[in-house]
């Protein structure tokens, strides 16, 4: 086989549902074997593996707020596997009705629990597992891909989740770090920050009184969806795109530009 068509194993974060379910869908359906990890959706994530096409592929469960747990999922990751060749960093703590923390009208407490549960996740977590996948590739001497799913809102603004906008920010700004420390090995390292996505999390805010705003956002006048994110996230992890480390990839329709 080609080193472009050759059969990868894939680690995906957040992969049970939403963009993380498309992001495996995509690798799968390219050919490659994907761990699907999940935090404590273990039955949304077995819906996703059991409609993914080809064999081989695994779950692997763990909180990545926890450095230990992070520290097992790539474990487990590798030695499932036989090895991980591409990391997508999409696990997140994502705004939500039970985390809404606008500065004027939260609590000490609640402000402080809702940065504290999104950094954890979004930025530590995110790191922790790439330690452990970068380290791994290291180790073989073998080169390998890294993605992160960022967000818009790392530069438009998060008003009411501002905790989610500076983490990811901060994963974009990691990204660039890893970038730069990991091409030595021949490891890449890229980001992507979409806009608003046509999750079925989401399907209820689009439903509702603010769904024509949203989708006015856009001059495409719609939303993205998650196969439009897994389909830049699948380019980004090829060696073709390996030129390309370092960047991030707006994924929003024109409805942020910078």
């Amino acid at each position: 086989m080609s080193a472009t068509s050759e059969t990868r194993r894939v680690l995906v974060t957040g992969a049970s549902r939403g963009i993380g379910r498309a992001i495996a869908t995509a690798f799968a359906a390219r050919g490659d074997r994907v761990a699907i990890h999940y935090a404590t959706a273990r039955a949304d994530a077995e819906e996703t593996l059991r409609a993914l096409a080809g064999d081989g592929h695994i779950l692997v469960g763990g909180d990545l707020g926890d450095p230990d747990a992070a520290r097992e999922v790539v474990h487990t990751a590798v030695r499932d596997l036989g090895g991980v060749d591409v990391l997508v960093n999409n696990a997140a703590v994502a705004p939500g009705p039970g985390n809404r923390h606008p500065v004027a009208t939260t609590s000490y407490e609640d402000w402080n629990r809702a940065w504290r549960r999104m950094v954890d996740v979004d930025v530590i977590g995110a790191a922790n597992v790439t330690y452990g996948v970068a380290s791994h590739l290291i180790e073989r001497g073998e080169p390998g891909s890294i993605v992160n799913v960022g967000s818009r809102g790392a530069y438009r603004g998060e008003p009411d989740y501002p905790a989610y906008g500076a983490a990811k920010a901060a994963l974009h700004a990691f990204g660039q770090s890893m970038a730069i420390a990991l091409a030595p090995y021949g490891i890449a390292v890229m980001s992507v920050a979409p806009g608003f996505i046509s999750t079925d999390r989401q399907q209820a805010t689009l439903d509702g009184p603010e769904g024509a705003g949203l989708l006015g956002q856009s001059p495409f006048g719609r939303v993205g969806t998650p196969e439009e994110v897994a389909a830049a996230v699948l380019h980004l992890s090829s060696p073709q795109a390996r030129w390309s480390s370092g960047a991030v990839l707006d994924l929003n329709g024109a409805s942020y530009l910078r």
